[in-house]
C-alpha cells in the first residue's frame, strides 16, 4: 500500500469505515481500497500527486480508468457473496498532502 492509499484509508477509518481489501486483483485490474460502513461498500480508486505544479490527482482518472474500476469492482463483488445486497459506491479519491477529496466515480 502506497502513501496516498494509507492516507485515504486513514480518512475513511476516521469516518467509521472498515477495510475489506486493499490492492485487490480482480478481472485483471487492481482495486486500491474496498471498504464498508454499515450497509454500504465503497470501492476507492486512489490517486496522489506531490504538489500543485503537477496538476490535480483526479486528472489521472479518465473514462478508461473508470471502466477498469467498474469491471474490477463487479468481479470482486461477485467473488464476495458476503457483501451481496449491500449498497455499492465507486469513488475516485485525490490525495494531496493531508488533503483528501472524494468524488463519485460515474
Amino acid at each position: 500500500m502506497n502513501r496516498g492509499e494509507r492516507r485515504a484509508l486513514l480518512h475513511y477509518r476516521l469516518r467509521g469505515y472498515r477495510l475489506l481489501d486493499a490492492n485487490a486483483r480482480a478481472a485483471g485490474y487492481e482495486l486500491d481500497l474496498v471498504l464498508r460502513r454499515g450497509r454500504k461498500v465503497v470501492v476507492a480508486e486512489v490517486k496522489e500527486k506531490g504538489g500543485d505544479s503537477f496538476g490535480h490527482p483526479l486528472e489521472m482518472v479518465d473514462e478508461e480508468k473508470a471502466r477498469r474500476v467498474r469491471a474490477a469492482a463487479g468481479a470482486w463483488l461477485a467473488a464476495h457473496p458476503e457483501v451481496a445486497g449491500l449498497d455499492v459506491e465507486l469513488e475516485a479519491v485525490a490525495v494531496q498532502g493531508r488533503h483528501v477529496e472524494r468524488v463519485p466515480l460515474d
